[in-house]
């Protein structure tokens, strides 16, 4: 499973760099806007289900602290 796993990843990053070489322009863009903030795609793709579920978590413990503090 997990060699099924990695396949699907080289398969999404192969595609999605063939997208960007096929139509640079019309991603230019998109770049200008990425690159301050970067993509939330390739934050998840990084992270992996465990980081992400992680990555949730804490933002809603964020939101509640906030409004105890706050509200």
């Amino acid at each position: 499973m997990s060699e099924n796993k990695e396949e699907e990843e080289r398969r999404r990053e192969r595609l999605r760099q063939e997208e960007l070489k096929r139509n640079p322009t019309g991603n230019m863009n998109d770049s200008f806007h990425r690159a301050g903030s970067g993509s939330l795609v390739d934050l998840v793709t990084g992270l992996g289900w465990k980081g992400t579920g992680i990555l949730i978590l804490v933002i809603i413990a964020g939101f509640i602290v906030a409004s105890f503090f706050f509200g």
